[in-house]
């Protein structure tokens, strides 16, 4: 559908399922500029690039859509893409700014709603919450199991804003937090160590930097073997930092005790995968950062990169080489 009152030819590509169309943010847009709208996925690249052949500025809500050099080249006119959501590893950020294309973020506004997902999927590993409930419906009455986690040692791996968050959480419930970064800060008050080192020592290892060529599979069988046999690994930044068949592995050997998984190197995740047989698991559908109170501002704030933008004072610009965490 298209939408009237042009000031800038806007396009949103993918919003599916939606939740751009049901915001209070969306009829603000509408009020100010055209807006050609779908709540469907492209599928492919093709048609892609014929939903946005035209567009000036672009509002990505799926990490799905890919922006590729191939997507940049089509669409001579396109001079900003708006992403709603921290991650970039769905553009070539290269290719953007390459071709004078701006591309902005909503970074932070999901970090307390990730960190507290954080939170719920390092507990429920820990206490085996997910099993526990399975026994009791069929009748079981097995306790004793659970693992208290005050006095324990939290490993943050990345510190952004969400990284920053789920180290206070930590330290909230008592735990010992140490840190590693690709930026580190001093200032920030949280114990800094090296990777290695945080492998080794750590009873749980949170990961939360943004993907990138420095950070796919970081986390392999060598850095698995590292961690602790009692060790529990949560992951809700993206799913290719672990190398899931090693992680596979070594949750079936029992090499680490636990994992409380929000993303995964193939989603939605995959009907009868292998991290679906296993009891020492936790799984959610990449829902960390999608609570009411984070879509909304996450959207707000994605249009009102586009206004900044068109008033000439950019906000939350991606570099080209954003990478770390």
């Amino acid at each position: 559908m298209v939408y009237a009152a042009p000031v800038a030819r806007v396009v949103v590509p993918d919003d599916s399922p939606p939740v751009l169309a049901s915001s209070r943010a969306f009829p603000k847009l509408l009020e100010r500029t055209q807006v050609d709208y779908y709540d469907s996925l492209p599928g492919s690249e093709e048609r892609l690039i014929e939903r946005v052949r035209d567009a000036e500025i672009v509002l990505n809500i799926r990490s799905s859509c890919r922006f590729s050099e191939r997507v940049f080249t089509s669409c001579p006119r396109l001079k900003l893409l708006s992403i709603w959501g921290t991650g970039t590893d769905n553009v070539d950020l290269g290719a953007a700014a390459a071709h004078g294309i701006t591309v902005t973020n909503t970074p932070a506004v999901s970090a307390a709603s990730i960190a507290e997902h954080a939170l719920a999927l390092m507990l429920a590993a820990a206490r085996g919450i997910a099993q526990l409930d399975r026994q009791t419906r069929q009748g079981e009455w097995k306790r004793g199991q659970g693992v208290e986690l005050s006095g324990k040692t939290l490993g943050i791996v990345g510190l952004g804003a969400v990284g920053r968050r789920f180290a206070r959480i930590g330290e909230g419930i008592g735990m010992r937090v140490i840190a590693w970064t690709f930026h580190p800060d001093p200032a920030l008050g949280i114990e800094l160590v090296p990777l290695e080192q945080l492998l080794q020592v750590s009873d749980v290892i949170s990961l939360h930097p943004r993907l990138s060529e420095r950070t796919r599979a970081m986390i392999g069988r060598r850095e698995l073997e590292q961690m602790k046999p009692t060790a529990i690994l949560v992951n809700t930044a993206r799913g290719p930092i672990v190398d899931e068949e090693a992680l596979v592995e070594a949750l079936a050997r029992r090499r680490i005790a636990a994992a409380g998984l929000d993303v995964f190197e193939t989603e939605p995740l995959p009907a009868g995968h292998p991290l679906t047989r296993l009891d020492n698991v936790v799984l959610t559908p990449h829902c960390a950062g999608i609570t009411p109170e984070a879509i909304e501002a996450g959207l707000e704030l994605c249009i009102a990169n586009v206004w900044n933008f068109l008033s000439g004072a950019p906000t939350n610009i991606v570099p080209a080489r954003a990478a770390g965490g």
